[in-house]
């Protein structure tokens, strides 16, 4: 199996119900984390992780997606006459050349795994990343590259996992394993959320994965599951029984933007990070929680 992947994976076929109505007729992904889509901080994660591949699993209202990442010579020559030099590669470098994008159409909202086995044609028979883009994490070393190491020198299906409350492992893939070292954790089993009486542990699957071409056979057989949806954790605990799989703890945090807690989290500290917003930034909260009101 190869070490190095090329390929790499992001569902965007979600209608973002929780953010309506600004997601009425606009992708959540499109969503501006500071001052770029939450769909570009993917496509960016997953091209420093060495992906040059890039493919689209987007369902109906998504087209905005698609011409992000198309060229815009019209604007770009407005650009260009107006000397607006930073902007024009703003726009012009966010896909390399050497990139490919690709785009598929999921015939109907049937789930994750079923996202994913949209792509098998595309992907063939080759390890892959999936990326779920309502899952920001800021980190130095970008989650997908962290991955990416590990699976170099142990090439097994992946996925990044972090502890939450267990209060609130009803909303995430939970997984059981056996500890290894540097936070690499062999996976023993994996279950699509659980109660918290029987969660096998408060060690949680978030959106980063590194997949093997065998999921496909798994996903191809696995029915329907929680929310009447083709479960891509149903597929990897199937995936168990012929091949190991590792549970990673990458370094980084983690925003939730699937939801507007975590949406509005973001956007706070990517915008105090920010290189010509951030100081001003920082300056304006500073007025405004000890000001005549605070909060």
């Amino acid at each position: 199996m190869p070490s190095v992947i090329r390929t790499a994976v992001f569902p965007v076929a979600g209608r973002g119900t929780r953010f309506l109505p600004a997601t009425k007729a606009s992708p959540k992904e499109m969503l501006p984390i500071v001052d770029k889509p939450l769909i570009q901080y993917a496509v960016e994660e997953a091209i420093e992780a060495g992906a040059e591949k890039l493919i689209f699993i987007t369902g109906s209202s998504k087209r905005a997606i698609e011409d992000h990442f198309d060229k815009d010579h019209e604007l770009e020559r407005s650009l260009q006459a107006q000397g607006k030099e930073e902007l024009l590669q703003s726009i012009r470098d966010i896909v390399p050349a050497n990139a490919q994008c690709v785009y598929i159409r999921q015939s109907a909202p049937l789930g994750l795994g079923h996202a994913v086995l949209c792509a098998r044609s595309v992907v063939g028979n080759e390890p892959f990343y999936v990326h779920l883009a309502d899952d920001l994490i800021d980190a130095r070393v970008p989650a997908l590259a962290q991955m990416a190491r590990v699976f170099e020198k142990s090439p097994a299906s992946m996925v990044a996992v972090e502890t939450v409350p267990e209060e609130e492992t009803h909303k995430y893939g939970i997984v059981k394993v056996n500890k290894m070292e540097d936070g690499v954790n062999q996976v023993l089993e994996i279950v699509e959320k659980p109660k918290p009486e029987v969660a096998p542990s408060n060690l949680a699957v978030v959106g980063r994965y590194v997949l093997t071409p065998g999921i496909f056979d798994k996903l191809e057989s696995t029915p329907r599951g929680a929310g009447g949806e083709i479960q891509l954790t149903d597929g990897i605990a199937a995936l168990l029984e012929d091949e190991s799989v590792l549970a990673y703890e990458f370094g980084g945090v983690r925003y939730d933007c699937g939801t507007k807690l975590g949406y509005l989290q973001a956007n706070v500290e990517l915008g105090l990070k920010h290189k010509t917003l951030g100081p001003l930034f920082r300056q304006y909260l500073k007025q405004t929680i000890s000001g005549p009101s605070g909060f």
